[in-house]
């Protein structure tokens, strides 16, 4: 058996870059899609349609936001399993259509961990507990021991289920 010497590592690292080349391609070329699985207005289309704006801003290329709302997000984040897989269409989501709709539904017509590559975080946005001037709750702890004095009394609304905002609510 041979071991490899000093000009072998050398000749072998320096074929393994001439590949890289080929990689670097320009994009885009042409208009990108980001589809935001919720109605227009909310959280979600305001940062994609931001990121839009600058990305448009620095690649001279058009970004276009399109909202794709219904069933917790499932409806857009099948549009986008289910196009080309070329970076053109690309999903601007909260957590939940790739994370727990797959336990709030009985079957999705995608996959996220096959259907989806994370890209990167683009954002994170607070949940904000407000509560009417008239419940006798003035931060957290007095909220939380209102709720166990009064049990089945305090109610609260979220987005939908299974959003983060609603499930932050259960958990509280």
């Amino acid at each position: 058996m041979r071991s490899l010497n000093r000009r072998s590592l050398l000749l072998a690292g320096g074929a393994s870059l001439l590949g890289t080349a080929a990689f670097a391609q320009a994009y885009p070329t042409r208009p990108v899609k980001f589809v935001v699985p919720f109605p227009a207005g909310g959280s979600n289309d305001i940062i994609a349609r931001l990121l839009a704006q600058k990305l448009s801003e620095r690649t001279g290329q058009q970004f276009i936001v399109e909202n794709r709302g219904g069933a917790g997000g499932n409806i857009g984040a099948a549009a986008v399993a289910q196009a080309d897989a070329d970076g053109y269409t690309l999903l601007v989501t909260a957590p939940p259509p790739l994370t727990t709709n797959a336990a709030l539904y009985q079957s999705l017509s995608f996959d996220p961990a096959r259907d989806f590559a994370p890209v990167s975080l683009v954002a994170t946005v607070p949940i904000v507990l407000a509560v009417h001037p008239s419940v006798e709750a003035r931060n957290v702890q007095e909220l939380v021991a209102l709720a166990k004095a009064k049990p089945k009394t305090i109610q609260f609304g979220s987005s939908g289920n299974g959003s983060t905002n609603h499930l932050a609510g259960e958990l509280l």
